[in-house]
């Protein structure tokens, strides 16, 4: 009942911030702005979504072997595709994750392994993205001048890399009690496996480059659809607005992040002193993308090895 509940109050949340968002958005002035030259665009969009995907395999893989679940490329690879899918089913932006996690555990690694691959991953990528808006701030300063928009960047930035080291300096401490209760023993156990990958000499490089690289191919993403409808943003303003909208995005209060995004994206337009309803469009267009995306990973899942042992098992035909 919990689940339905919670459920149900993210489809609400995405309901009310898209009709918000929406309302003043000319939907038959954004379909005519497209051409043969706008789906090129989309079709790059989608092509560079997939090699992000493939870009979270790789570091995945580094981080998976040093929870002691090591995936081979194909099998990683085919988890994440997946994962898409359900990033859009389920009622989160990162509902892909406990997908991917009971995949994982279901192959052969055990639950625990799975889980720590898993949130490890997750975390380290939130600290790369604090990174990149944190490093981007005096040029992002210089694009918002709006005195609330500035405060609300620097507010989102400073919780995200305090909640980022605050998660590394736990898994330095070494106080015996943080293994004797069940929350503080798994969560401690991950910041010391997050730590071990990070300050590694050759493994956290590669991590490091893995994990940005991830996020500004968000952001080419975005500017592939941003040139799709001509919209008047230079690659330079898309490079600045969009990590810290694809944090808040992360925030599991809605449906694959719609509503939330759409909201975001226009208050940003707006700070930046751009249009509030091309960020919208923009918006929309880019859920588009991993909309798009994601119904290739359904396919994937349909057809997969996994869903036919899933459909196996609930029938009682051995595997």
């Amino acid at each position: 009942m919990r689940q339905i509940l919670l459920s149900t109050a993210k489809i609400l949340i995405s309901a009310a911030l898209l009709y918000l968002a929406l309302r003043k958005v000319d939907l038959t002035e954004l379909l005519s702005r497209f051409t043969a030259t706008s789906l090129f665009w989309i079709a790059m969009a989608i092509a560079v979504t997939f090699l992000q995907i493939f870009v979270g395999v790789l570091r995945w893989r580094e981080i998976s072997t040093e929870c002691g679940a090591p995936l081979e490329l194909g099998r990683a690879m085919r988890y994440n595709v997946i994962g898409s899918f359900f990033n859009q089913t389920l009622p989160s932006a990162i509902g892909g994750d406990a997908v991917r996690l009971w995949l994982v555990a279901r192959a052969g690694a055990g639950w625990r392994a799975a889980t720590y691959s898993i949130f490890v991953d997750r975390a380290i990528g939130l600290v790369a993205l604090a990174i990149v808006i944190g490093a981007s701030l005096p040029w992002s300063y210089q694009l918002i001048t709006d005195p609330h928009g500035r405060s609300a960047l620097l507010l989102l930035d400073l919780v995200a890399l305090a909640g980022g080291v605050g998660f590394l300096i736990f898994g330095a401490l070494k106080w015996p009690w943080l293994k004797t209760w069940w929350a503080t023993h798994h969560l401690h156990a991950c910041a010391v496996i997050a730590n071990r990958v990070i300050f590694n000499a050759k493994r956290g490089l590669i991590v490091a480059i893995l994990s940005l690289l991830i996020h500004v191919l968000a952001i080419v993403m975005a500017w592939c659809v941003v040139q799709s409808i001509t919209a008047p943003v230079s690659f330079g303003q898309t490079f600045l607005l969009i990590p810290p909208i694809m944090l808040i995005t992360l925030m599991p209060i809605s449906i694959a992040g719609w509503g939330v995004r759409e909201t975001t994206m226009g208050l940003a337009f707006g700070f930046a002193g751009l249009s509030a309803n091309e960020g919208i469009n923009v918006s929309l267009l880019f859920g588009a993308v991993l909309f798009i995306v994601g119904a290739i990973g359904g396919l994937v899942w349909i057809f997969s090895a996994e869903k036919a042992a899933q459909g196996s098992a609930q029938l009682g035909v051995p595997e």
